[in-house]
């Protein structure tokens, strides 16, 4: 049990995907430790296996959901599968995403393709597919988006584009389904502790030290608040970077 919270999330239902791994992972086991039952959306069975332990651990209920959502198809089925477990969904946490690396004169239409429909597409189904119950127990829609969301970075042009446009996906939705009594945030996130963010180093050819770095845990304490700060206020966005500013000079 949490000693912050008191297990505030008593009896809500939360849908997370990318929960296998990273930031999902921990977003999913603090919503477990606030007593959210948990639907857990991932490629990896095994993996996700281990994260559904840890959350009944905590003494809810987790099921997981193997579902690639780059396929038209599973997406399609998720909402059926879930609500076939659950009564109706209070909290929606798109975390899952992907990200290609290239020069922009170098870059392929195909891996612009893919995250596109990772990164854009699949949470807007999914948003569109759960949202008549989110409407219904008025919840949180959650976008784990990044930085590069909001500022263009060398090297990952169409990562960023995406980002960009899950901006405006956001936003747009929040005007929307504001008046039904559904909360939508924004998480920016700076360099993370995530096995994409040691993709990214790798890529860069610089030495990757996760623990100077945003930790997942710190994402899902700040996710924690938004969901806990009473239905009077809405946290909209909030971007978060890490302590460590390479190249900074201390004063």
């Amino acid at each position: 049990m949490s000693p912050e919270f008191n297990r505030q999330l008593s009896e809500k239902v939360a849908v997370v995907t990318g929960a296998s791994s990273g930031v999902g992972r921990s977003i999913a086991l603090a919503l477990a430790a606030e007593g959210a039952d948990l639907a857990l959306l991932g490629r990896r069975t095994s993996l996700l296996e281990l994260v559904k332990q840890e959350c009944t651990d905590r003494g809810v209920r987790a099921v997981c959901y193997r579902v690639d959502l780059l396929e038209e198809r599973e997406l399609g089925e998720i909402k059926e599968r879930v609500l076939s477990d659950f009564a109706g969904v209070d909290i929606l946490v798109h975390s899952a995403g992907m990200i290609a690396f290239s020069k922009f004169a170098m870059a392929s239409a195909e891996d612009f393709e893919l995250q596109h429909r990772c990164n854009v597409l699949a949470p807007f189904a999914l948003t569109q597919l759960f949202l008549a119950t989110l409407i219904e127990r008025q919840g949180h829609v959650i976008f784990i988006n990044s930085t590069a969301g909001l500022v263009g970075t060398p090297g990952v042009s169409q990562y960023s584009a995406t980002k960009h446009a899950l901006k405006g996906l956001a936003d747009s939705l929040r005007d929307e389904v504001n008046p039904e009594g559904v909360r939508v945030l924004s998480v920016y996130l700076g360099r993370t502790a995530t096995p994409m963010q040691a993709k990214v180093h790798q890529w860069e050819n610089k030495s990757y030290a996760p623990e100077q770095l945003i930790q997942p845990e710190q994402v899902a304490k700040v996710v924690l608040v938004a969901l806990l700060i009473g239905p009077e206020a809405e946290i909209t966005e909030v971007r978060i970077r890490p302590a460590k500013k390479p190249g900074l000079a201390k004063k």
